[in-house]
């Protein structure tokens, strides 16, 4: 069976077109509203006190002097949350405001509203707080020794998971790595920012940037202690996402204080503030011991691995999993020993950032992957090659592989791309692009090659009820049929919203098809994360579409006198199926009517994974992707260039080939960003660099070319074929980088982002 559809690609505007995204004039021209810019009539500013210490009691708050400061219309503490008190994603362990402890370092305790945000800024300042430092724990290599300080009530431990196959764990060759990840940020350029405003039927409307709409919904109402029929949440602009919109950050307190104050209420975080108000990437150890036989073939895997988690629960749990899940990498292994544990420190609270787990643990299986083809002297990618996984695989977690496996393929493809000419004349460093900082210059410059592959399962796992829904509705405006597309998905800059129009006029072949805003008013869509939401929302709209493409022609049926199935839906009318003729045309049918239909899809059922052994079918399907990276090292200054990235991925079916290379362009930046200069610089819980100037992410002048090669091999399950695309090209890009690194300077990396210091402190 012929299942790569990479060779087929229709028209412009439907599926497999580079169909043109809406947003795309406005953000180019700098017109774009962001939620950054919500405004409102009488509008107030919040403004968001923090604590300064890691851990600490709070012995007493006095407001009195904010409170009479000019302008001040509400300082609200814990006392003033009317319902829960808690919220989190699965655990509500975070408090809304912090009542008796607080547990890091930028902790919400009070908020204020003024008339204007200066007002409100320096009302913040007058809230006078009574701290009693605490001990704080900032070592999750030492959270779960007897001696270590209990961060919450019920110990350390978030999770442990652990994955038990097979028995026999000898090996005539094996190789160990201990590795360790630093704290990446996400980076949005759009910061925090959200608008509450009440509404004279008593109901309040939230508009927010946010991953999950619904999921916001259910925390900020049962915080507010109101019905959900009383609140209406909004999606915003975004400026980015990449995790860190999955958990609560403005909503709850903006929407407290439009309650507490009757007047709209704005609150944006600046930069600094941003850093300190959304979760991170979980910092990770890991320590690897890898089996194989004198082939290269793979026989064990034993791996430890440990998250930080830091003060809150938030995905940690999720993360947890995922990280286990995919520790061995996209190999054939039959016997794996996992041990992954997320643990609670001090430090800044860690979550969803993409790649959610595997993005982690792939530095380390590959590593390892690495020094088993120097010890078997092998090509890299030929013992990749020899251990991938194909269709009749199992995982690590035992669960079979379903539809066409693309490993060897993207293997094969990372082989067959030429390489970057080399350098046979050194340039002036301040001639290429990133001038002196990003130059390869001077005596001995060393050129370097490395491959890396990741896997990664999207939509949601364990058995969580993951669902998607759409309304849409075809009727008459201006003489011309229109369909609405009416969904909560988050489009958060990887272009649902284009793919969602595509989809409808898919099934719906006119040619004013719209989408309506994302909010609460219509039912869940799921959260734009786990690579998900593609998938799920087009299945989602093929069922409503389907829905009512068949109620359309059941009523010109009717209207014509004949049986539905001699009639099909065509750009111009209703086509006479035997002669291919205009039957009718849309108004003809529709009238003064519309026809809307509701849909909800869910994917494939999952199931728990078993606590003892990991075993079980908990994912709904897999992404692959590879990745070859070339950079020059310059020795005498320690500098490091991406010359290229080359890349491979299977996306099950592109609906917009052209997303799908941002994706893969855009991933492969963070990925970069992670293997060389990305990382949260924490100092006894407090972040040092809280600035994008301190705080470094790849720019367009770090940036190399990216080489890249979609493959679509189709999901069985999947609609249209599709699998996951956002995630994959995060997870592998970094570990390429690394590969490459340890190639052109002949030695093992362990720890990532790789500092200059580093690289001077090596080559001395």
């Amino acid at each position: 069976m012929n299942t790569d559809l990479s060779k087929t690609r229709p028209e412009r505007g439907g599926i497999g077109g580079n169909a043109d995204r809406p947003d795309a004039p406005t953000k180019v021209s700098g017109d774009f509203a962001y939620a950054s810019d919500l405004w409102a009539e009488r509008m107030l500013w919040g403004v968001t006190v923090r604590s300064p210490h890691p851990s600490a009691r709070i012995r007493g708050l006095h407001l009195d002097e904010a409170r009479s400061f000019p302008g001040v219309r509400a300082v609200l503490t814990h006392d003033d949350v009317p319902g829960r008190k808690t919220f989190g994603l699965g655990k509500r362990d975070q408090p809304v405001l912090a009542s008796d402890v607080v547990r890091f370092v930028g902790e919400p305790v009070a908020l204020v509203a003024a008339e204007d945000l200066e007002q409100a800024r320096r009302a913040a300042d007058l809230v006078r707080i009574d701290y009693e430092p605490l001990p704080a724990w900032f070592d999750p290599e030492g959270s779960l020794a007897d001696e270590a300080l209990q961060v919450h009530p019920d110990g350390n431990l978030i999770r442990h998971f652990q994955i038990r196959k097979g028995k026999d764990f000898a090996a005539p060759v094996t190789v160990t790595g201990s590795y360790e990840i630093g704290m990446q940020d996400q980076a949005a350029l759009g910061p925090e920012a959200g608008l509450a405003v009440p509404l004279d039927d008593g109901s309040l409307q939230v508009f927010v940037a946010t991953q999950w709409l619904h999921e916001d919904l259910a925390q900020v109402s049962a915080s507010l202690g109101v019905e959900l029929d009383n609140l209406h949440l909004v999606l915003a602009g975004l400026g980015g996402a990449f995790g860190a919109r999955e958990d609560v950050s403005v909503q709850i307190h903006c929407a407290l204080l439009a309650l507490a104050t009757s007047r709209p209420v704005k609150m944006m975080y600046g930069r600094d503030e941003s850093f300190v108000g959304h979760v991170h990437r979980h910092p990770a150890r890991m320590h690897y011991t890898h089996g194989a036989d004198r082939e290269g073939r793979l026989l064990f895997v034993k791996a430890e691995v440990l998250l930080d988690g830091g003060a809150y629960t938030s995905t940690s749990m999720k993360v947890c999993v995922n990280a286990g899940s995919f520790a061995a990498g996209p190999y054939e292994v039959p016997n794996v020993a996992v041990d992954c544990r997320a643990v609670r420190t001090n430090n800044p609270p860690a979550g969803a950032m993409r790649g959610f787990g595997a993005t982690q643990v792939c530095f380390g299986y590959e590593a390892q992957m690495d020094k088993l083809a120097s010890q078997l002297q092998l090509d890299p990618l030929e013992i990749r090659r020899r251990n991938a996984l194909t269709e009749s695989s199992r995982t690590p977690t035992g669960q079979p592989l379903r539809g066409p496996i693309a490993v060897r393929r993207i293997i094969e493809e990372l082989e067959a791309m030429p390489h970057p000419e080399p350098l046979e004349e050194l340039p002036d460093p301040h001639d290429l692009p990133g001038g002196v900082s990003n130059a390869t210059h001077g005596e001995g410059i060393v050129r370097g090659v490395g491959y890396a592959l990741g896997w990664k399962a999207f939509c949601y796992s364990e058995g969580f009820d993951d669902y998607s829904t759409v309304r849409v509705r075809l009727s008459m405006a201006d003489g011309r049929p229109l369909l609405e597309v009416h969904s909560a998905a988050s489009e958060v800059g990887q272009g649902v919203a284009v793919i969602q129009v595509q989809v409808a006029r898919s099934h719906v072949p006119i040619d004013d098809v719209i989408l309506l805003p994302a909010d609460s008013t219509v039912g869940s869509a799921g959260s734009s994360s786990a690579s998900r939401q593609t998938y799920m929302t087009s299945g989602a709209i093929t069922e409503a579409c389907r829905a009512l493409r068949e109620h359309l022609l059941m009523l010109a049926g009717e209207v014509a006198d004949l049986p539905s199935h001699s009639i099909a839906l065509g750009r111009e009318g209703l086509i006479d199926v035997s002669t291919g003729s205009v039957l009718m045309r849309y108004e003809d049918v529709l009238r003064d009517r519309s026809v809307e239909k509701t849909a909800v899809f869910r994917h494939p059922e999952t199931e728990p994974l078993n606590p003892e052994t990991g075993q079980g079918r908990a994912f709904v399907s897999f992404m692959f992707v590879g990745h070859r990276a070339t950079v020059d090292v310059d020795e005498e200054l320690g500098l490091v260039r991406v010359v290229e990235l080359a890349t491979a991925q299977d996306v099950g079916r592109a609906i917009n080939p052209l997303a799908v290379e941002g994706q893969m362009e855009g991933g492969a930046a963070q990925g970069m960003g992670l293997a060389l200069m990305e990382e949260l610089r924490i100092d006894k819980g407090r972040i040092l660099n809280a600035s994008f100037t301190d705080y470094l992410i790849p720019t367009i002048v770090d940036m190399p070319p990216v080489r890249s090669k979609i493959l679509e091999f189709a999901d069985p399950d999947g609609p249209f074929g599709v699998k996951g695309a956002g995630e994959p090209p995060a997870i592998s890009s970094g570990p390429a980088v690394i590969a490459a690194l340890a190639n052109a300077l002949g030695r093992d990396i362990h720890r990532v982002p790789v500092r200059p210091d580093d690289l001077l402190a090596w080559t001395e």
